[in-house]
């Protein structure tokens, strides 16, 4: 826990460590971002060139298109690119699109100091998008690889792998590790961290009175063992889950009632231990591993549906207007949390067109949809409303049917009762009344309403009296009220005890057919074009060995398994990205910081790591310790 201060020093060393003169612009570096962000649309990732001009190389730049050579090498002025985007003649459309006077530079200079590449170009590039050496190399893209802990000058204070990593970096800065701090410093920094809560007195009291070896540890242990410890932690996860109480549509943002239920799973999964790997499998998949029908459920399997309330955190207005933009805008936005807290990408971005950074072409964003399109189904949607599943069971009906019984014969008795008592004080009233008239004040209250004569009206108005009701009986007989009142609420009350009627908030398949996944041109739901089957990121296969494709329909289970089979590639232990996000994100709420700072975005647009090795032991380590997140707080917090 003594590291607690050196990512802030860290930070504050990187200038020190990158005083050499900066390295010369390269086309790979520094320029294909640029085009690739702003030109590759028409000049690049495209079957039909415009102009016939394809910047996707330095030669292919040098060769030019149909208006001639795109660079001269060392002559920014006489290159017809630099032309072409100072006066903003390209790129063509909106001020947005434009190069800003930086990027402009940038070309200006490459090109003048003499438009260098890393490596030798490939001497032929098919059409259209291709991944490059750049994409393939890729630090976030490469499997995980278990480094070797370095070792360090000074290794009397080293008290776990964690610290070599750190030691190592500082002592190449000249500098060492923090100091050891305070004991109730100590104690503060680990409530605060792991439960979001000061020391208690007692707390303070039995860690300071505890002065034997591993003190420390067992403080740790307790926290850990503390149910703060899952509403602490998995407010983080809830956080990246985009969790809220509410749909966050419209001006009236209605609720959703039963959003909290995936909360305290979430925080139950915490407080559990549950691995990560799991935890994973049950958001994408939870329903897939529960069989159909819904009904009569155990705790397991409701705990199982729970976790799919993962995938309904989206904002979703089709309650209020449910056109298909908005149905496509909810799977847009489910897609969007998936990548963004699972994967760390942001592969929203490849919704309308190739990815303008990553290696994510627009059709893996589609194979991507196609593994969620069977559960949000555009052309068999449902409302929120329609995603509920109840958990009222047979045992529950039955139980229900047996107290509606008893009560409905309390609910007879003061009926009986209660006109007893109606008739017992009109026959009072009546004998106030003169008695020439008694028997017309009878005939009239017998008489129904609309059958009344105007003589019987007549007495009826004069005599108020003689209309005693139910809702009146307490004007002239308080005792007879109370006692009905006291039956009602006999009846009310074992109403009361009928078992609840409850729901969780699910995402779930519907049998029948399942819908073709279509790539969208530009983006637009009304111009479907080329079908695409379900599939991990292209770019996957690239670089590991791992398969990358899905089955379309699985038919060993009710559902189509695509989401499950995706959960299960996802926690093989095999793929780059899962543990590298969870144990990034843990870093940084431990230290304000993450080894890689974008926790949800490790693309080419994200700061890089500053420990890549660090970064990558975690994560290894995190599957050796079985994808726990409690044994990952033990490791960084004795370190």
């Amino acid at each position: 826990m003594r590291i607690l201060a050196v990512p802030t020093l860290l930070i504050g060393l990187l200038p020190s460590l990158s005083t050499a003169a900066p390295p010369a612009l390269t086309f790979e570096r520094d320029v294909r971002a640029i085009f690739k962000a702003h030109c590759f649309e028409c000049h690049g990732d495209t079957d039909k060139l415009k102009g016939g001009l394809d910047l996707r190389l330095k030669r292919f730049l040098i060769a030019g298109g149909e208006s001639g050579a795109s660079i001269v090498v060392g002559k920014p002025g006489e290159s017809l690119l630099i032309e072409r985007v100072t006066t903003g003649e390209m790129p063509p459309g909106k001020d947005s699109k434009k190069l800003t006077p930086g990027q402009i530079a940038v070309l200006r200079k490459w090109i003048a100091t003499g438009a260098s590449t890393v490596r030798p170009e490939p001497k032929t590039l098919g059409r259209g998008f291709q991944f490059t050496e750049d994409d393939r190399e890729f630090w976030a893209f490469q499997p995980v690889r278990r480094p070797q802990p370095p070792t360090v000058r000074e290794a009397g204070r080293i008290r776990n792998p964690v610290d070599l990593f750190i030691q190592s970096q500082l002592e190449a800065a000249g500098h060492g590790l923090a100091g050891s701090a305070a004991r109730p410093t100590l104690l503060r920094r680990a409530t605060f961290d792991l439960l979001g809560l000061p020391p208690t007195p007692a707390q303070q009291r039995r860690f300071l009175a505890d002065t034997a070896a591993g003190a420390w540890e067992r403080l740790i242990d307790r926290l850990l063992a503390s149910p703060h410890y899952g509403e602490r932690w998995g407010r983080h996860w809830l956080d990246a889950a985009g969790y809220a109480d509410s749909e966050g549509v419209t001006n009236t943002d209605p609720q959703r009632k039963w959003a909290w239920k995936y909360r305290d799973w979430v925080i139950a999964g915490h407080n559990a231990d549950r691995p990560w790997n799991r935890f994973l499998v049950e958001q994408l998949a939870g329903d897939e591993l529960v069989k159909l029908p819904y009904q009569n459920l155990t705790a397991e399997q409701i705990r199982l549906l729970t976790a799919t309330g993962f995938l309904r955190t989206a904002p979703d207005g089709t309650a209020g207007s449910n056109n298909v933009a908005n149905r496509n805008q909810v799977i847009a936005e489910t897609l969007k949390v998936v990548s963004t807290a699972i994967l760390g990408l942001t592969v929203g971005c490849a919704q309308c067109h190739n990815h303008r950074y990553d290696p994510i072409p627009q059709v893996d964003y589609y194979r991507l949809r196609a593994i969620f399109e069977p559960a949000l189904n555009v052309a068999r949607w449902k409302k929120p409303g329609g995603r509920l599943i109840s958990l009222y069971t047979d045992d529950n009906k039955s139980e229900a049917a047996k107290i509606e019984g008893e009560a409905k014969k309390i609910d007879a008795e003061r009926t009986g009762k209660q006109n007893v008592f109606i008739q017992q004080t009109f026959d009072k009233e009546v004998a106030k009344l003169p008695e020439a008239i008694r028997k017309k004040a009878r005939e009239a209250r017998k008489t129904a309403a609309k059958k009344r004569t105007p003589e019987q009206l007549a007495l009826l108005k004069k005599f108020p009296s003689l209309n005693v009701s139910a809702g009146s009986l307490y004007l002239y007989d308080q005792k007879a009220a109370n006692t009905l009142k006291a039956i009602a609420k006999r009846a009310t009350d074992l109403r009361a005890t009928k078992p609840e009627q409850t729901y969780i908030r699910v995402l779930t398949e519907d049998s029948g057919a399942v819908p073709v996944t279509k790539v969208f041109f530009r983006g637009d739901i009304n111009q479907p074009r080329e079908p695409v089957t379900p599939s991990d990121l292209s770019i996957l296969a690239v670089t590991t060995t791992a398969p990358v494709e899905l089955p379309a329909n699985d038919k060993a289970i009710t559902s189509t398994g695509r989401r499950l089979a995706w959960a299960k590639r996802l926690t093989d232990g095999q793929h780059p990205l899962v543990t590298r996000v969870i144990v990034n994100r843990s870093w940084m709420h431990h230290f304000g910081r993450g080894l890689a700072p974008t926790p949800g975005d490790l693309g080419t647009l994200g700061i890089r790591p500053t420990h890549p090795r660090l970064l990558d032991w975690l994560a290894t380590e995190f599957i050796r310790q079985g994808w726990s997140l409690k044994q990952l707080h033990r490791l960084l917090m004795t370190s």
